[in-house]
């Protein structure tokens, strides 16, 4: 088969394109054709040897893929050949990714593709949308009503945690760093967009809330957040979520967070069980069918330019250069 790996830790230009030998579809596992991947920012990190996770070479990155079961294992049982599927959770713990033609995976993180949705659509919300899904519902109990504010409401997260919670019947403030941003933002479902860049941010955001006096769930998506000023911003019992930041070092007074009964909470979406995440899949496969959620597609480049989608990437989760607006897919088969 055809695919992009390396062969040790290194840059986005230390990619192989070549061939590899075709995986066998062994207990349990289904042998998936890969039309579409995308690029997360954990692909770049474990590629690059910026993670203590475990990794065999030659390796092949990416968790997500889209496309079609052509064969299944043993005592595999929820799908049959020829069954279109996306999925997951791939390249992590000594597995192997998605850049390749073909990938044996674990029935157990693969969900159907349901006829109205494409393999771009259904790649492209993957690992972004359970993540949204698990943090929203599972930890933090998102309910409606609830004034929500998401910084950065256009990122792959971000912009399925407003679409998200636009169905759950949350209000939603969102920020972006552009008027083009913030216009999309509002069009995912954001009642309140803002400029991140504001230097009267917080009383905008506090205003926002009015008599609710306050963010009743705060998603940070930012790298290095300010809990201390965000702990300002919270309603008494509000919850935070924090998903991002591997580096970072937090500091903030105790007494003000835990006398206003806040709740924090840190995740990896890699680390939810298979039923977990099945759960956030098949609700996510509903609300694509019912037209109530999209992902973002902000770039495309077929396989043999997987360095420069990986580039990509880096330059805008690590450099911040602010030139990608959702999902980086990558073509493997062309269809």
């Amino acid at each position: 088969m055809k695919c992009a790996y390396v062969t040790q830790p290194g840059p986005a230009d230390s990619f192989v394109i070549g061939e590899r030998p075709d995986p066998v579809a062994g207990p349990g596992q289904a042998l998936v054709r890969i039309h579409v991947a995308s690029v997360n920012p954990i692909d770049t990190y474990i590629r690059a040897g910026a993670i203590p996770m475990p990794v065999d070479f030659p390796f092949i990155p990416g968790c997500d893929l889209a496309g079609e079961v052509i064969a299944v294992g043993p005592n595999a049982s929820r799908f049959k050949v020829g069954d279109r599927v996306w999925g997951s959770n791939q390249g992590l713990f000594q597995r192997q990714g998605t850049l390749a033609e073909l990938a044996a995976v674990n029935e157990d993180w693969l969900y159907p593709t349901p006829d109205s949705v494409s393999d771009e659509d259904a790649v492209a919300g993957s690992l972004t949308g359970i993540t949204a899904h698990l943090g929203l519902f599972r930890d933090a109990r998102l309910k409606s009503g609830d004034w929500l504010f998401v910084n950065g409401g256009t990122g792959g997260v971000g912009s399925a945690v407003v679409q998200f919670a636009r169905i759950a019947g949350a209000k939603i403030i969102a920020t972006a760093g552009s008027e083009e941003k913030r216009n999309l933002a509002k069009a995912l479902g954001a009642d309140v967009v803002l400029d991140y860049r504001s230097p009267t941010l917080d009383e905008e955001i506090k205003a926002a809330t009015g008599e609710n006096n306050g963010v009743d769930l705060y998603w940070e998506t930012q790298r290095e957040p300010n809990l201390q000023r965000i702990i300002g911003l919270m309603k008494k019992g509000g919850r935070i979520v924090l998903m991002a930041g591997r580096q970072a070092e937090l500091t903030f007074n105790l007494g003000s967070f835990y006398t206003n009964d806040l709740r924090l909470y840190g995740f990896a979406m890699f680390n939810a069980s298979p039923a977990e995440q099945r759960a956030s899949a098949e609700e996510m496969n509903l609300w694509a069918t019912q037209g109530k959620w999209k992902p973002l597609i902000g770039a495309r480049f077929p396989l043999d330019q997987a360095a420069a989608a990986h580039q990509l990437q880096e330059d805008n989760t690590l450099g911040g250069k602010s030139t990608l607006t959702g999902k980086i897919l990558v073509n493997i088969t062309g269809k």
